[in-house]
């Protein structure tokens, strides 16, 4: 194998990864736009949740559609990866406990208050009392 083609091999491998990278940051972000409430992770989380769920959406079509021909990065490709992201973050809040919240946002804010003002109420006391 000569010099040129192990270097052509190493820029197609760094264009599908770079590829890659782009489509799972692409599928990460719209699954997340779709899921309702706070999304965890950062950049890197929704780019592995995008990737994880392109694998996890086009596996799912190709076994069901035992012929299908799907290439990740196309039209189709793109809706399974989101499809496989939605239900990748789904199930990850869903075992981490914060897909139902227990109370209201309003309840938060009001008992963020309390503890504030009991917070002063202790700090007058202390130089008062």
């Amino acid at each position: 194998m000569s010099e040129a083609e192990v270097m052509q091999i190493v820029k197609d491998s760094l264009n599908e990864l770079l590829r890659w990278v782009g489509f799972g940051t692409l599928a990460g972000l719209a699954a997340k736009a779709i899921m309702p409430g706070r999304d965890p992770g950062g950049a890197v989380g929704t780019m592995l949740m995008g990737i994880m769920g392109s694998v996890i959406g086009c596996g799912c079509v190709l076994l069901i559609w035992n012929n299908a021909k799907i290439d990740p990065i196309s039209g189709k490709g793109f809706i399974a990866a989101t499809a496989g992201a939605f239900i990748l973050l789904f199930f990850y809040r869903l075992l981490a406990g914060t897909f139902f919240a227990e109370g209201s946002h309003h309840d938060d804010k009001l008992a963020h208050r309390t503890r504030r003002r009991r917070r002063r109420r202790r700090i007058v006391d202390d130089v008062l009392g």
